[in-house]
């Protein structure tokens, strides 16, 4: 069983790298000759082997200056991706009607199959679409929903999310009901409780972000909606951090209904996204842009977005090809292992103060640290200053800090630096 599992490994990463060799065949020679020690290798052993690592981040075109650790915001994509997009630009405008309704479209359905196989669900579920927000918009406003029905969300829900749902409960008379999150928590049975407590007969939606992009804090949305469900509620999960960033398939989540931005953490082409809704739940939900058959079982009502850039939507298929390279199994003991390396140097540090836990159950690679007398805006700002490293300021309910999100590509001796600035602005007198 073991060889067999070696060799079947070996044989996926084969064809994992062939798709390499025409954009990046020094890379896929090099590499090819080192895949049955990889394949042999734990994710856990793999995310400390800094040779492999270092190749991956030779895949990508990142700035050699400046230290982008604001990945959670938006991600940059590996060559192969950027290459493939401008291919297929430049192949669009040879003859744009022809290559792009004619050519490229044709390629929909082999891609929304590649998503699907990252997903674990049927293609017939999966929609592609610009980014989270239009999918979780396509929901909000497709579902019939009437004055007085209820909807449970939070606060640490996405702006646009929540302004979403107010939109509704301005325009519909919906009732918003608003849970207060204690965050961090390490307690899956008081997240679930905290709903649950908020749910009476006039709910109809409960709606959970899976990684908060606040805090980094992962919510147990399998434990909430098996309860939601109990109570006779559809569920709505965005999705926005956690596809292509945590091991998991769409499906475990017992969602209704799940929304991503690719251009996160499958490095996609900026501008891309992909909405799934249980295929018995399809035909409930109107599309929000007008289709010939709006109220149809048909998944793809709802790309009905006219003309829009073909070429950065095929250049998905190579980024999930990278994305499978590397494997979500190496990606996520990665990207925990890099946030572990940084937290871990400075919460030691008395004046540093930590918004996001470092359990593997609730926080990935996007964490949030805070400091004695400092606001959110003044250390990401010190941090650039000193160092030239990048990163995003939170200053949202009790939240007040800055998120760091490394990446796949992001070096330890970047994160040195992030430790060294942090260290030195701990020493300095608040402004």
């Amino acid at each position: 069983m073991e060889r067999r599992k070696f060799i079947n490994g070996s044989a996926l990463l084969l064809g994992s790298f062939s798709f390499l060799k025409f954009s990046n065949p020094a890379f896929a020679e090099v590499w090819t000759g080192r895949m049955d020690r990889l394949a042999a290798l734990t994710p856990e052993e793999t995310a400390v082997d800094e040779d492999f690592w270092a190749w991956v981040r030779e895949s990508y075109t990142v700035s050699a200056t400046l230290i982008n650790l604001n990945n959670g915001g938006v991600s940059p994509q590996p060559k192969v991706v950027q290459d493939a997009h401008i291919r297929y630009y430049q192949q669009c405008n040879e003859a744009p009607s022809y290559y792009m309704w004619r050519i490229l479209d044709q390629g929909r359905e082999p891609l929304r199959a590649k998503l699907a196989d990252i997903a674990g669900c049927s293609p017939d579920e999966v929609a592609i679409n610009r980014n989270s927000t239009e999918g979780l918009n396509t929901v909000i406003f497709g579902l019939d929903l009437k004055a007085g029905d209820e909807v449970v969300l939070s606060k640490f829900d996405y702006p646009n999310m929540m302004n979403a749902w107010k939109q509704r409960e301005k325009r519909d008379g919906i009732k918003l009901k608003w849970v207060e999150l204690d965050l961090p928590s390490e307690s899956e049975q008081d997240l679930v409780a905290v709903y649950e407590k908020a749910i009476t007969a006039k709910t109809k939606i409960v709606h959970v972000t899976h990684v908060i992009n606040w805090t980094g804090q992962i919510m147990p949305v399998r434990a909430i909606a098996d309860m939601a469900h109990a109570k006779g509620c559809e569920v709505i999960v965005d999705g926005a951090h956690s596809f292509a960033h945590l091991d998991f398939k769409v499906p475990d989540l017992n969602a209704d209904y799940f929304a991503t931005s690719l251009h996160k953490w499958l490095c996609a082409p900026f501008g891309n996204g992909m909405l799934y809704i249980k295929k018995e739940k399809i035909k409930k939900v109107w599309a929000l842009l007008s289709a010939p058959e709006p109220d149809s079982g048909d998944i793809r009502k709802f790309e009905n977005l006219g003309t829009r850039s073909f070429a950065s939507e095929m250049a998905i298929g190579n980024a999930a090809e990278f994305h499978k390279l590397i494997g979500i199994k190496r990606k996520e003991a990665r990207l925990r292992f890099l946030k572990n390396y940084w937290v871990d140097k400075v919460k030691g540090n008395p004046k540093v103060k930590l918004y996001t836990s470092q359990l593997p159950a609730f926080s990935g690679a996007l964490f949030v640290f805070g400091m004695e007398g400092w606001k959110g805006s003044e250390i990401e700002g010190k941090l650039f200053e000193k160092k030239k490293i990048h990163t995003t300021p939170i200053e949202h309910e009790k939240i007040n800090g800055v998120r760091v999100t490394p990446s796949v590509y992001t070096t330890l001796a970047e994160l040195d630096r992030l430790v060294e600035a942090i260290t030195e602005i701990a020493a300095m007198s608040p402004r």
